[in-house]
């Protein structure tokens, strides 16, 4: 365990199914040519989860559309 501690900043363990785990130099996601997308680089790109669940699909009096209604089942309901 006292590796672990004292492990180079810039290495890291990989541990992959079915591969024995090996040190590894960690990548700078700084150099990604994607970066700039991340909202690491601009806050703008952050995903609000929030505001896309609320987000609800407006209808157009014109458009036609199937309506179900769904019933839950007890079995259902105890998964």
């Amino acid at each position: 365990m006292d590796e672990l501690a004292v492990l180079d900043g810039g290495k890291c363990i990989l541990q992959l199914r079915g591969v024995r785990p090996f040190l590894s130099e960690k990548y700078d996601i700084t150099k990604h040519p994607n970066y700039k997308y991340l909202s690491d680089a601009d806050r703008r790109n952050t995903f609000d989860i929030e505001k896309f669940l609320s987000t609800k699909l407006k209808v157009k009096p014109e458009e036609t559309y199937d309506s179900y209604e769904v019933a839950v089942t007890e079995e259902l309901s105890s998964v």
